[in-house]
């Protein structure tokens, strides 16, 4: 039994299904048909639209100017990446490696990487990338955008005219660089883990998917043996019980079972099954800003931000597939370290040919063009707790955002490395000024006023069942997913990350569904890779 058909629970369904075992997914979402899910290039409407997004907010940010931050999650089948972005970044390899020394045992790098091979259908063999570090035969369809606009290139150029690495797969030997953004996009629809994963596993006979939304887990004699669902209906389980509903929703519903902190299951009068500190601690994310420029040239997307150009769009990609609205539009991407002494990249870059913000506000320039950009590994950390013991009410989300002197200072950094890379030859026949922060914006102090006024999640949440070894008090989950202190239960999502990993999160999502199935079923683990990542030869005295 898997509750949530998110992007770890579809390829959890798949291949238990693929190994003739007996699969329900139970997910509370509805179908993700329609254009607003399956055309890339209408990305910003499925995550503001209650129909598929649980809708959170987080509390009061109080280093945010106690502003409240959406904290979208897909309520959907396929779940956030359903309503993502649709960018493919696998994470990098010290990431892994991270992991592994801090108690997740089996998930170095050179184990996670024969996963990621294996759950890759990469597209564009032909087209540059890293044939030998791709998987060419999975369910999950990986290309790049057809980067036709000069802008894609403008800012790859300007990268290296910086001083920066070029890398042509920031998903294979070489993370560190400019180069194309990848997308999880195939023949242009959205390849969602439910198109990659749900669909063909519910074709065969020993898998079913059931609506319905688990409040709680049955557990009895310290052996989860089924869910109960709203209006009180019990579900048994064959077998296990698998929690795949979000680094949000997973700690939420083990601590409404009984599993989480003694003393705030019992403010809440819910009886302690398993004391487990870690549950819903830990919660970490990336924040981002976007840089915005106003472009020189009537090249932007901007040209096409009006009803009649959309609606074309629309009909082009209804009809053929093809067109503006069969990509995401983040084409070009970059993985750049903050200074000397970081051995491996500490910001991300999106690259968009238009300046918007996430809701589809277009900047009041009009023609622009912007760089999302932040931090990877921010140190502060954030919990998810209950706000009451009733299934019904979210619960309470705090990131605790920008709580160290680091973030502030790495931020900062993100902000005037970005603005030099505007400032070179390459972007100079397309930049006319800084619409965002503005140039007015300079000091240590002016920085900062921006930044509380106008970073947003990058809608990273992750962490909160955290999986490490046994006797560490802080795990929530052992290496092979299973809860400390109860039989039969596993969590298999984002929430059992120990770290966040470089770059977007659905990758490493359904990374971690693949290589958990494996455990599930009892199978030994994919041989070992040997592949040595690279690593910037003079990383310790040079920041490029």
């Amino acid at each position: 039994m898997i509750v949530g058909a998110g992007s770890a629970g579809c390829a959890v369904a798949y291949r238990l299904a693929e190994a003739g075992k007996s699969v329900l997914a139970i997910e509370h979402g509805g179908s993700d048909a329609g254009p607003f899910i399956q055309m890339p290039g209408a990305l910003s409407y499925p995550m503001n639209m209650a129909r598929y997004d649980w809708g959170y907010k987080t509390e009061p940010e109080p280093h945010l100017n106690n502003r409240r931050l959406a904290c979208p999650r897909g309520k959907v089948i396929g779940g956030s990446s359903s309503i993502n972005g649709m960018v493919y970044v696998r994470g990098h390899a010290m990431d892994f490696d991270h992991w592994a020394d801090s108690g997740a045992r089996g998930w170095a790098y050179a184990d996670v990487l024969p996963y990621y091979k294996r759950m890759e259908n990469w597209d564009d063999a032909g087209h540059g990338g890293d044939p030998a570090w791709r998987g060419t035969d999975g369910p999950m369809h990986v290309r790049r955008g057809p980067r036709d606009n000069p802008l894609f290139s403008a800012f790859v150029a300007a990268g290296q005219q910086a001083g920066y690495e070029v890398t042509d797969d920031y998903n294979g030997h070489q993370q560190e660089g400019f180069g194309p953004m990848e997308q999880t996009v195939h023949k242009g629809t959205r390849w969602s883990a439910a198109n990659a994963y749900l669909r063909p596993a519910l074709k065969r006979p020993n898998c079913d998917l059931m609506r319905g939304l688990v409040e709680r887990v049955l557990i009895e004699d310290g052996r989860a043996t089924g869910v109960i669902l709203q209006g009180g209906q019990i579900v048994r389980a064959r077998a296990e019980v698998i929690l795949a509903a979000s680094s949000i929703n997973s700690p939420k519903i083990l601590m409404l079972s009984g599993i989480g902190p003694a003393a705030h299951l019992g403010e809440h009068g819910i009886d302690v099954i398993a004391d487990r500190p870690g549950v819903g601690a830990n919660l970490q994310d990336h924040l981002e800003m976007y840089i915005q420029m106003a472009s020189k040239q009537p090249i932007t997307l901007y040209k096409h931000w009006n009803l009649i150009s959309k609606a074309m769009i629309g009909a082009q990609w209804l009809f053929t597939r093809t067109g503006l609205g069969a990509s995401n539009q983040f084409e070009s991407a970059a993985f750049i370290r903050s200074k000397a002494g970081v051995p491996y990249p500490d910001i991300q870059y999106h690259f968009l040919p238009i300046a918007v913000r996430y809701d589809g506000q277009a900047a009041a320039e009009g023609h622009g063009f912007q760089a999302h950009t932040g931090p990877m590994r921010s140190p502060s950390r954030g919990a998810v707790t209950l706000r009451s013991a009733n299934p019904a009410d979210d619960p309470v989300i705090r990131f605790n955002y920008m709580s160290t002197e680091q973030d502030w200072e790495d931020f900062r950094t993100c902000i005037r490395l970005t603005r030099e890379i505007f400032a070179q030859d390459a972007f100079a026949p397309f930049v006319k000024h800084e619409i965002q922060p503005g140039p007015a914006y300079q000091s240590d102090d002016e920085l900062d006023e921006v930044i509380r006024e106008h970073v947003e999640s990058a809608y990273h949440p992750c962490g909160t069942c955290r999986m490490g070894a046994t006797d560490d008090p802080m795990s929530v989950v052992d290496p092979e997913g299973r809860v400390i202190g109860v039989s039969a239960l596993r969590v298999v999502d984002s929430s059992v990350f120990p770290r966040i990993t470089n770059g977007n999160l659905n990758a490493p999502s359904i990374m971690t569904g693949e290589k958990m199935s494996d455990h599930i079923l009892g199978r030994d683990p994919l041989a070992r890779s040997n592949d040595a990542p690279w690593i910037h030869p003079a990383w310790a005295t040079t920041q490029r």
